[in-house]
């Protein structure tokens, strides 16, 4: 009986054409291009440009400067409403903007690139979790909520998906050692 059902099937079962297969391959193929992998590469590299353009913007106008750093940083401690906590490492920080002031510069510019080029993509898009979430602290009330939390959340996101994997540096990285956390 068993032997029966499973001539049945087989004999049921269509069979696809070469021309059906072949455009069968051709549309996984597609339908592969844009798979998850492939929009968390379209939020890393936008999430890098946007660095990229902010590290310039804020070239610009002079905010890498002590003076400029330690005005924006001043701003904030009396304008937001962050934790009291929080405006004194502020403080701090502007106490120190000689060297905290490139140190922001460095960070927004290194994160920018290797998010862009997909180089250490999850220890860069942890880093710039942590990084857009302290701005985000520090513009409590000064700005738009939603305008830090959504690149903070997908930051994170971009951390846990392994982003690099498509389109990026880290793909070619994962063939050779593929069982690494680092992309």
């Amino acid at each position: 009986m068993k032997d029966m059902f499973y001539e049945n099937s087989k004999a049921a079962k269509p069979t696809m054409t070469k021309l059906e297969s072949s455009e069968h391959n051709e549309a996984t193929r597609s339908a592969a291009l844009f798979d998850a992998a492939s929009g968390l590469a379209i939020v890393r590299v936008t999430i890098g440009v946007m660095f990229v353009w902010v590290f310039f913007e804020n070239l610009g106008k002079g905010l890498y400067t002590p003076g400029g750093y330690a005005g924006l940083i001043n701003y904030y401690i009396t304008a937001s409403h962050s934790p009291g906590i929080w405006k004194a490492i502020m403080g701090i920080m502007a106490s120190h903007a000689a060297i905290a002031a490139p140190v922001q510069a460095m960070t927004e510019i290194s994160l920018g690139i290797l998010l862009v080029i997909g180089l250490l993509t999850r220890p860069a898009a942890f880093v710039a979790f942590l990084f857009l979430g302290s701005l985000w602290i520090s513009e409590w009330g000064t700005a738009w909520i939603w305008e830090l939390l959504v690149p903070v959340v997908a930051s994170l996101g971009l951390a846990v998906g392994g982003a690099g994997r498509r389109w990026g540096v880290d793909a070619w990285l994962a063939q050779r050692w593929p069982s690494s956390l680092w992309w």
